[in-house]
């Protein structure tokens, strides 16, 4: 994700385990509180799965680029 004067911005893309409960803001007080301040996610999208190819890997860069 672009940031102005930053370059780029971390963002995390989650998929919650089937059950699970969890905001934005306490995934990032988490990342906060265990992540160096360049390392945690300013933004958070919630996804019901990632992208993956047929050999199950992740697709690490769909995601970048996707809005």
């Amino acid at each position: 994700m672009s940031h102005d004067s930053h370059g780029e911005e971390v963002k995390a893309r989650v998929v919650l385990a089937p059950g699970a409960v969890l905001t934005e803001d306490e995934l990032i007080a988490w990342c906060r509180e265990t992540m160096a301040g360049h390392n945690y996610p300013r933004r958070v999208e919630f996804l019901d799965t990632l992208p993956m190819n047929a050999t199950g890997k992740i697709l690490k860069r769909q995601p970048r680029n996707a809005p």
